[in-house]
């Protein structure tokens, strides 16, 4: 992958840490906890799941590092609650599409984000066939995780509205040579 704008250059994710980000469910309780605390019941609801299903996901996550439990509160009904936050380590890695449980994982959690979205003139999706050399493929790559690292540090401002993203890029099949070199793909 390209340099990165200023940062420290993305590391190959860990066989446990892909393993970690390979389900849709785990990836959407990553982007509920981004900016948020929220407890397995919490995320539980906002998901429309079962609470012990989340919990196992949640485990997961939190054995990785992607969750970080926070202190312990007192719930609805005087119980003690933990709620969990994203680490944001996720962003952090060079998730790089060979691994199909992780790709399957990011477009399952981008197709459930986007069902639940009412239509509505907000939902931008466009879709571009380019052909590129090996350095422009690269200098695209470059460009776009600019752009993106610039989106992800940029602080909302009070009662900003969420977005979420998602970018593919890849060869279309069976239309020419096989590029050599990966997309990045990246979660939060």
């Amino acid at each position: 992958m390209p340099k990165e704008s200023g940062q420290t250059p993305r590391r190959s994710a860990s066989e446990d840490e892909a393993k970690a980000l390979a389900s849709a469910v785990r990836i959407r309780i990553l982007r509920l906890c981004l900016k948020e605390q929220l407890t397995n019941k919490e995320i539980a609801t906002k998901l429309a799941a079962n609470p012990a299903t989340v919990l196992y996901h949640v485990r997961k996550l939190v054995a990785a590092g992607f969750l970080e439990p926070q202190e312990a509160r007192s719930g609805p009904s005087g119980a003690f609650e933990i709620p969990y936050r994203a680490t944001g380590k996720s962003w952090q890695l060079n998730l790089d599409g060979r691994d199909l449980r992780l790709r399957g994982a990011m477009i399952g959690a981008f197709m459930s984000e986007v069902g639940q979205v009412p239509a509505s003139e907000q939902v931008a999706i466009s879709r571009l066939g380019i052909r590129l050399t090996e350095d422009g493929y690269a200098r695209l790559l470059e460009r776009v995780q600019d752009l993106l690292d610039e989106a992800e540090a940029e602080e909302a401002a009070d009662g900003g509205t969420p977005y979420s993203l998602f970018l593919a890029i890849h060869p279309d099949a069976g239309t020419g040579p096989e590029p050599e070199t990966p997309a990045a793909q990246n979660t939060d």
